[in-house]
């Protein structure tokens, strides 16, 4: 299900680890990976011809620390503005999964300092795991699905029962806000008989695949509540769908809608305490 994969390294934060972590998972052992290093513009030859050492230094360093197979990787290292750098290259290797640094800036910071990724996030159809660099990224053993209606969230149920099925010990929460219910009344870990259908199926998904969930309904805000339930589950990983309801003629400009925090998976991104997987797919 994930056979390419994108590491854009700035060479700082935590997406090395994320991704050491992600390979050690025997659903992506036979994942092919490219690690991707873009420099910017510069201002005279020297400064590019620096950079440019630089960058090579970023993507050796980063061969050396993951132990990397030769045959599984390949080093990419480009020039250009970053942003639109990592889109034109994951659309040459058609990558299945993005992964990106993120300083977790909020809405209108996301434009004024030119977040490079929440620019690919805006523009790319392909999944994308974003990791702040403010977080502890941990071995992944706790994943967890945002449950809804969208094609988007079905998708990514397929892709954590992809990652979490051969995890030794792995456990995988689902988590359905229910705006019907009073948030007051607390987690329900027990599904009613008047539940969501989209959360019976989820759970019926999951039991063919030999996985025994662990649910989460309650009511509240989507963006607060599932941000506060990973953090209680001590979750590794969040997966959450993201549709993109912009029309076709608008698919190459980013939606200001979500840069200024409108959805769901702006408020996740910057608000969750682990790393996050937005998948997104058209509706």
């Amino acid at each position: 299900m994930l056979k390419r994969i994108l590491l854009a390294d700035s060479g700082t934060g935590h997406t090395e680890e994320m991704l050491e972590y992600l390979l050690d998972l025997p659903s992506l052992q036979r994942a092919t990976l490219s690690l991707l290093h873009v420099v910017p513009p510069q201002a005279s030859a020297q400064g590019m011809t620096e950079k440019w050492e630089d960058g090579a230094k970023v993507l050796a360093g980063a061969l050396q620390r993951l132990k990397l197979d030769p045959q599984r990787v390949t080093t990419i290292l480009r020039q250009g503005e970053p942003k639109d750098t990592v889109l034109q290259v994951a659309d040459e290797l058609d990558a299945d999964l993005i992964v990106m640094g993120s300083r977790g800036l909020k809405r209108l910071e996301s434009i004024l300092e030119n977040s490079v990724s929440q620019y690919v996030f805006q523009l790319t159809s392909r999944p994308m795991l974003l990791v702040k660099d403010d977080i502890y990224v941990k071995k992944l053993k706790r994943l967890m699905v945002a449950v809804d209606k969208s094609k988007a969230a079905s998708y990514c149920l397929e892709l954590a029962l992809f990652l979490v099925r051969e995890i030794s010990g792995g456990q995988l929460f689902l988590t359905y806000v229910d705006k019907a219910l009073d948030p007051s009344e607390g987690v329900q870990t027990h599904v009613r008989g008047d539940a969501a259908p989209e959360l019976k199926a989820a759970i019926a998904r999951a039991k063919q695949f030999g996985i025994e969930p662990s649910c989460l309904v309650t009511g509240g805000q989507a963006g607060p509540t599932i941000c506060q339930l990973a953090g209680d589950k001590n979750v590794d990983l969040l997966i959450l769908g993201s549709p993109d309801r912009r029309p076709t003629v608008a698919k190459s400009l980013p939606d200001l809608d979500r840069l200024l925090g409108g959805s769901l998976s702006d408020y996740v991104r910057v608000h969750a305490n682990c790393p996050v997987l937005l998948g997104r797919t058209s509706v």
